[in-house]
């Protein structure tokens, strides 16, 4: 009765999701599907921190200096050791646009602040004048229409914010293994549809690639409301569209266009990217953990555990609720592996790649504990005391 109970209650887990979770496994709002008109002048300086970026910039600056909508460009040089400021100074020049470049060396790293938000506060400051900012990862390769469509989509929708979760880099076996399925559990727990939606309390963006209107950082108190934020991206869109009092509407979608070219050749650098903030996304709450934990296990798998269960007991229903549940997640996770241009074979496999991602967020927690938890570039940002 106990494994008939797990595979039932799997079941009408899923098909609530698919049906009352704001349909976020669709995968359907793309930027690139917009139709947006003619813009009106708008200025825009994007942000960018880079600390040990050399190999990257000359793809992704390029990609930036040649959008078809002009802007300006600040690269804060966070106090790299490979040269970081000079590979972005060769790339403007070779393309004969330096003068759209103003590289700054980041000052050390002060108290109460990470790094890749004091390395983006410092070129805010140096930045004036400006109607709209992009701040952007250096690891993005930008579409050359992409700033138009962002500013396009701001000012047809007199959006605050705008930002896209960009194409991921997903080459390798353990790429394609994990990274689909990373975009998958970022759109289940904020889901698009309820992010775009004004009287929804949901908020979240994509920290690659994000589009603010100036008045609006202006209006929260710019990014010195979020300084301690590792999730400086969520905290970000959280600040601008639940101001008290007032509506202030944002966008997120995804981008076929534009992407990523940071590589996680192998299973180490994809499991520390996630354990850097998983607790953190659980406000280092051990009862969550545990909830998270038991969740992932009962909706992720118990559908596995009840097929084999039945298979072994001879008993068709426990088997049938088994594969049921394991049918509607492959179902739920399939359009994320399409749009990665994946084979079907690759979502059958979420059960075993949901159980990686539960051992990552265990792992966060543990980190978390030893003083650990939010280690990245030669920094390490302990959370909460």
């Amino acid at each position: 009765m106990l494994g008939i109970g797990f595979g039932l209650a799997s079941v009408l887990i899923w098909l609530g999701l698919l049906g009352r979770r704001g349909q976020f496994w669709r995968s359907n709002i793309l930027l690139e599907q917009l139709e947006l008109g003619s813009l009106p002048a708008a200025s825009v300086c994007a942000i960018i921190p880079a600390r040990n970026e050399a190999e990257l910039l000359p793809a992704t600056l390029s990609s930036l200096l040649n959008q078809t909508h002009p802007l300006s460009m600040i690269l804060v040089d966070d106090q790299s050791s490979d040269g970081t400021a000079e590979v972005a100074q060769q790339t403007a020049a070779a393309l004969g646009k330096s003068a759209q470049l103003q590289v700054i060396g980041a000052q050390p790293l002060p108290a109460g602040w990470s790094g890749k938000l004091w390395a983006m506060q410092q070129g805010l400051e140096a930045a004036a004048g400006f109607d709209y900012f992009l701040l952007s990862d250096a690891d993005i390769q930008h579409d050359p229409e992409n700033l138009r469509r962002l500013l396009g989509l701001a000012q047809q929708q007199d959006l605050d914010l705008v930002s896209v979760m960009v194409r991921l880099r997903c080459e390798s076996f353990w790429e394609r293994l994990l990274i689909p399925a990373f975009v998958f559990f970022f759109e289940l727990l904020y889901p698009f549809s309820w992010v775009n939606d004004p009287t929804s309390p949901t908020a979240a963006a994509a920290g690659g690639c994000i589009l603010i209107r100036a008045a609006a950082l202006e209006r929260i108190g710019g990014l010195q409301s979020i300084r301690q934020a590792l999730i400086d991206d969520c905290a970000l869109a959280q600040a601008v569209k639940l101001e008290p009092d007032s509506v202030h509407p944002i966008w997120l979608g995804l981008s076929d266009r534009t992407r990523s070219l940071r590589p996680y050749p192998s299973l180490k650098t994809i499991w520390d990217m996630v354990a850097r903030t998983a607790f953190t996304q659980l406000e280092y709450s051990w009862m969550l953990l545990i909830g998270t934990i038991l969740g992932m296990l009962l909706v992720y798998i118990a559908p596995v555990g009840s097929a084999l269960a039945g298979l072994l007991l001879g008993r068709d229903w426990l088997t049938g609720l088994g594969i049921l549940g394991w049918a509607l997640m492959t179902l739920a996770y399939w359009p994320t592996v399409r749009f990665y241009r994946l084979s079907p074979a690759w979502a059958i496999a979420l059960p075993g790649i949901a159980l990686l991602y539960t051992l990552m967020t265990l792992d966060s927690a543990v980190r978390y504990w030893q003083g650990q938890g939010g280690a990245w570039k030669g920094r390490v940002y302990p959370g909460r005391g």
